[in-house]
């Protein structure tokens, strides 16, 4: 019975495959029937465009779309030539998200980004659509918000404006290539670290660092989810595969988060994971900058796994785990993989 289980196993993952793959139909079907791999994220990218679709079109106060549509009026903005009306199918959408967030709990607090929202669509305004009635007409809804105290509040008298700009040469880090590939060379995963606290503000340093880096229309789908507790350290390392051994030397544990309500369509689902990969990047250098390093620990789909995590997280259907990383101070005693990269030729093709 057991070796009839055993081929029956092996005729399903290995022959089925063969003849499903020949289609996209029959590669559905295949994993709607055998393989359940993909379901979680079926249901998390669903969770999230329903929430993202339900905040846009019934509350009307959707930050990740005000976010995406400020940073494509941006765009709009920066264009040469500049069209002189632009951005008319989603600036009254626009609106609507900009007066609920403003009129929301965060509207109240000193906030850069709520300034950029207020200073691009201001800039909009006055440049875009003089002439067209419909853009006149969210032009002066917008301007009977931006009169309420909560949005003059985000704003510093003479600051500059958060508007497209252009880059001077004035601004430029004088850190030259050999220093920073130097860093990226003195960037290993370490798994040996002093019994030591981390100060938190340097955490916050190295997420602010990760926060500049680049996201898809700036939405920045990710949360960096740290803990410093011994007890729920000691719990969250034993979540991902490929700590044991080491799990206990680990100081600090961080979970990135993705959050798929930032997207109103399928077509944007594996973004969570470009751009939290970006930023976990930069955050492991901004660690280095620092004297703290880092581990940075694949996340397996495997559905048990992922159900302790979401319980360990307390996640909504539409987040889900990307990565998980080690942090703290490196143990000078402990030994790193030399984990030489691949030849430049095998990773660059030109044309």
């Amino acid at each position: 019975m057991r070796a009839m289980k055993t081929r029956i196993k092996m005729f399903i993952k290995e022959t089925i495959p063969i003849y499903c793959v020949k289609s996209r139909w029959l590669s559905a079907l295949y994993y709607f029937l055998f393989d359940k791999s993909f379901a979680r994220e079926n249901q998390a990218v669903l969770a999230g465009r329903v929430k993202h679709v339900k905040e846009a079109k019934e509350i009307k106060a959707n930050y990740f779309l005000l976010v995406r549509n400020t940073h494509r009026l941006e765009k709009g903005l920066l264009m040469r030539p500049r069209r002189s009306v632009f951005g008319k199918d989603y600036i009254q959408e626009t609106i609507d998200s900009f007066e609920g967030v403003f009129k929301s709990q965060a509207a109240g607090r000193a906030n850069l980004q709520l300034k950029w929202f207020t200073d691009v669509l201001s800039e909009y305004f006055a440049l875009s659509g003089t002439e067209d009635a419909f853009i006149q007409k969210q032009r002066e809804r917008f301007f009977n918000i931006t009169k309420s105290s909560a949005v003059q509040a985000n704003h510093e008298e003479n600051a500059p404006k958060s508007v497209p700009y252009l880059r001077l040469e004035a601004d430029r880090s004088d850190i030259s290539y050999d220093q920073f590939f130097r860093l990226c060379r003195q960037r290993r995963s370490v798994r040996w670290f002093l019994d030591k606290p981390v100060p938190r503000d340097l955490i916050d340093k190295a997420v602010l660092a990760a926060n500049q880096a680049p996201s898809a229309c700036n939405r920045q789908p990710f949360e960096f989810r740290i803990f410093d507790d011994q007890g729920m350290v000691a719990e969250g390392v034993k979540l991902p595969m490929g700590t044991k051994g080491y799990g206990h030397s680990i100081p600090v544990f961080v979970v990135l988060v993705g959050n798929l309500d930032a997207y109103f369509d399928e077509r944007d689902r594996h973004v969570i994971y470009i751009d939290a990969s970006l930023a976990s990047m930069s955050f492991m250098l901004a660690l280095e900058t620092m004297g703290l390093s880092s581990c940075a620990i694949n996340w397996p789909d495997i559905e048990n796994r992922e159900r302790k995590m979401d319980k360990f997280l307390k996640l909504s259907p539409h987040q889900r785990a990307l990565m998980c990383l080690g942090v703290g101070y490196p143990d000078p005693e402990g030994l790193v993989a030399h984990s030489e990269k691949r030849p430049i030729d095998l990773i660059r093709r030109y044309n």
